[in-house]
């Protein structure tokens, strides 16, 4: 021990291997007297910052304090370490310098008698998309002779330090965009993971983040800790560092314990599936109402994961002398979201009972309404502008709209109707969504027909329907009058167009953008309304745009007067 100690205790320089002939000497008697591994974690200035004893054939690095900077920057600490049977750096020596960022890793060989053989050194490198799928984020030396290396680390380190950031500025300047690493862990095949992280891919692209890479593992049953495997957690280091990730984005729902285990062992921002929707739905929602959904999901979604790191009273407790002399900080957090939660449905309650009286309303005044339903992103905002002449947000993204928007319409015939669109449907959408915006599809129930609009060119068109139809059903809609209208149908090639016309019959082709194309689709919806609904001169007096408009504002009303070029 006092041999130890006193190698502790010694100042390592950084040229020459890292060591000096005394000091390579010591250290290779003291671990071959011991019969184990020694480990130094040395710091730049050739400090000792841990000594570890490791067994005959390996050395376990202990927990280590997070990183001195930022994801992509090295730790500040080489390893030097010994190995008894003269072989080189492990796999294990390896992926223990990327995962805990370390400046270097070098192996001295003991021989039997305690004398040091050789030095074998890696250390990591900078890898960009550019250097190909099979590039290492390290680089092992040639080894040496123990007396004859000439690795100057100080050098090195600077040199490795001085490219990180050149790749963190050149990261930074990428559109301003952050960098995901999405992840999926299921049991499901691998293409149907595929096409998950694809729409998890469009997610993250909604909120603004770049995918430069994914990960897919097959698992049967996923590990409680980290939902990934040692092995798997160790690639996903050197996936980030080498695409330099500062966020990982999990397709799965991970638990409070799995997102904070992660987060640790990877030094970076961990989310889940639910949390990038609710990131996404609380960026877009604009109205007072889908602000307050947007709220009451994430404080659901943030009460079970709320941790708390140093209690500074003892927790209430029951029973004679068990009461403790306050709550902690961790309870009285809890109690604030429970309170803000209730307070928020109070608010929601209002919500809907203003959306119910406006319901009732149209209804007296014997106005047919039209929603607009569907997965999002399949072009229900673009075909409510095309119909009426609005100007309602339409992006190519996922949830470009949240908050539903409705806007009068004269149709042929004389009939005017409302027409409606909805928050955009999706799969696995969140539980705690699905009871926030209650109120927004609650829209829904008061619809007289259902235009069920469907992204017929994308891959998985038939798969997004189903999960439409499915949702529908869920919310007991399946009685309502329902149309296809299977839009971006000039997309497809006509063998294409000939194989949906099979799969759905009852399915209208239009395309969003061109009124031209919309007069079947106007037609059917025509032969679905009530025929005793005809116009009511009361009608103008009912406000029926924006649902969530305030009701002592002027409600803007959009009359169309459809041409013959439309609907003949």
């Amino acid at each position: 021990m006092q041999r130890l100690s006193r190698l502790a205790t010694r100042r390592f320089p950084p040229s020459g291997g890292g060591y000096t002939t005394d000091q390579a000497r010591e250290l290779a008697i003291l671990s071959r007297d011991v019969g184990r591994q020694i480990g130094l974690l040395i710091d730049r200035q050739g400090r000792v910052d841990m000594l570890i004893v490791g067994e005959p054939d390996r050395i376990l690095i202990p927990e280590l304090p997070r990183a001195r900077l930022g994801e992509t920057r090295l730790r500040g600490l080489r390893l030097l370490h010994t190995h008894l049977s003269g072989e080189a750096l492990s796999q294990e020596d390896l992926m223990d310098m990327v995962a805990l960022r370390l400046d270097s890793v070098a192996a001295l060989t003991v021989d039997e008698f305690g004398g040091p053989e050789r030095l074998h050194v890696a250390h990591v490198v900078p890898v960009s998309e550019l250097s190909g799928p099979d590039a290492k984020p390290y680089d092992v030396l040639p080894s040496v002779r123990w007396d004859r290396s000439e690795v100057d680390f100080a050098a090195l380190v600077q040199a490795l330090e001085d490219e990180f950031g050149r790749q963190e500025r050149a990261v930074a300047a990428d559109k301003g965009r952050e960098r995901a690493l999405l992840v999926s862990v299921s049991g499901a095949p691998r293409i149907v993971q595929e096409r998950s992280l694809d729409e998890l891919a469009e997610l993250a692209r909604t909120a603004g983040l770049a995918c430069p890479a994914r990960m897919i593992q097959r698992v049967d049953k996923a590990d409680a800790r980290h939902i990934l495997g040692k092995g798997k957690l160790q690639e996903l280091e050197v996936l980030c560092l080498q695409t330099g990730a500062q966020i990982v984005i999990f397709d799965q729902d991970l638990s409070p314990s799995q997102l904070r285990n992660l987060a640790e062992a990877t030094e970076r921002r961990v989310l889940d599936r639910t949390q990038l929707i609710l990131d996404i739905f609380a960026r877009r929602a604009t109205s007072r109402a889908g602000k307050l959904q947007v709220e009451l999901a994430q404080l659901k979604y943030t009460l079970p994961r709320l941790v708390g790191k140093t209690p500074a009273m003892s927790r209430l407790m029951g029973g004679i002398g068990g009461r403790g002399p306050g709550e902690t900080k961790l309870e009285i957090d809890r109690r604030r979201v429970r309170e803000r939660i209730t307070k928020v449905r109070k608010e929601l309650e209002s919500v809907r009972r203003h959306r119910s009286g406006t319901r009732d309303r149209r209804a007296k005044a014997g106005c047919p309404v039209i929603a607009l339903v569907g997965y999002t992103n399949a072009g229900k905002s673009t075909l409510l502008n095309t119909l009426t002449g609005s100007r309602v947000l339409a992006e190519n993204k996922l949830f470009a709209t949240l908050d539903p928007t409705s806007r009068r319409i004269r149709f042929p015939r004389e009939r005017e109707v409302i027409l409606t669109d909805t928050v955009g449907f999706i799969r696995r959408l969140p539980p705690d969504l699905q009871e926030a915006f209650r109120a927004t599809l609650e829209e829904l129930e008061s619809a007289d027909v259902l235009v069920h609009v469907a992204d017929i060119s994308h891959p998985e068109a038939e798969e997004q329907i189903g999960a439409v139809e499915s949702i529908l059903t869920e919310m007991n809609l399946a009685e309502t009058p329902r149309l296809l209208a299977l839009n971006k149908w000039e997309l497809l090639s006509p063998d294409q167009q000939e194989v949906m016309r099979r799969v759905y019959p009852s399915g209208i082709p239009v395309t969003a953008l061109k009124r031209q194309g919309l007069t079947p689709l106007v037609a059917a919806i025509l032969g679905l309304l009530p025929t005793e609904s005809q116009t009511d001169p009361a009608f103008s007096a009912v406000p029926a745009a924006d649902s969530d408009a305030d009701p002592d504002e002027d409600v803007a009303v959009w009359d169309i007067e459809m041409g013959s070029d439309v609907v003949q």
